[in-house]
């Protein structure tokens, strides 16, 4: 697991570094926010451990920077206890959790394992194809940030789709998915529901869905999305 560890101290980055790699951690530690920030966009990371008070860029303008960026990887803001405004600061702008100072390396580590789990609960609710997005929780779906409203039935045959990309689904699974076992199998309900899909996608410019011809539908490659 790769934590990049922001933080200026070299007491506590020898310390806090020790302990994290003592349970398996690859830490690599910069002492100056604008090395972080540049680190943070070159490289992938399993989480970032952040320090509000570094040289250069501070903390927050480093946090505020990458979500900017749409930099996603997990950041833990490592405060003083005085802090109490640059954390609820932090937290606005995109931190996922934070530990004041002093704290126990063992606390770290399990703060980390806890928001990585978190985090990929999160992400298996979120599905991605291209420039498309669909959200399982919020029952959301976006094109590049433009929602796409869709109905109950309309999202769930999307949702099916992007389950398993590039798979092609017969007409009858997609109605025993969507519909139900008991539908008629002889109905054109799935393709009166792909062409409302596809009409409110390519109003926002993707056209996601390939009908395979006397078998069913797919998604298509993300490529050919535009």
């Amino acid at each position: 697991m790769n934590v990049l560890f922001v933080e200026d101290d070299e007491r506590i980055a020898e310390f806090v570094g020790a302990g994290l790699r003592q349970q398996g951690f690859k830490v690599e530690r910069v002492a100056n926010g604008d090395e972080g920030f540049e680190l943070a966009l070159s490289r992938p990371f399993d989480v970032i451990l952040l320090d509000i008070m570094v040289p250069g860029r501070d903390g927050l303008s480093v946090l505020k920077g990458l979500r900017k960026k749409d930099v996603e990887t997990p950041i833990i803001l490592l405060t003083a206890r005085n802090e109490l405004d640059d954390r609820i600061e932090g937290l606005n702008l995109g931190a996922d959790d934070y530990l004041a100072k002093p704290f126990f390396v063992e606390e770290l580590v399990a703060r980390i394992h806890a928001l990585l789990r978190r985090v990929s609960g999160e992400r298996q609710n979120l599905l991605t194809w291209g420039d498309l997005n669909l959200d399982r929780l919020t029952r959301e779906v976006k094109v590049k940030g433009e929602t796409v409203e869709l109905t109950r039935k309309e999202f769930k045959l999307l949702e099916f789709l992007m389950r398993s990309p590039q798979q092609v689904f017969t007409r009858v699974q997609i109605l025993e998915y969507v519909w139900g076992y008991n539908f008629n199998p002889n109905t054109n309900v799935v393709d009166v529901c792909v062409q409302r899909i596809r009409r409110k996608l390519e109003s926002v410019g993707v056209y996601p869905i390939e009908a395979v011809r006397g078998v069913g539908y797919r998604l298509q490659d993300p490529e050919d999305l535009h």
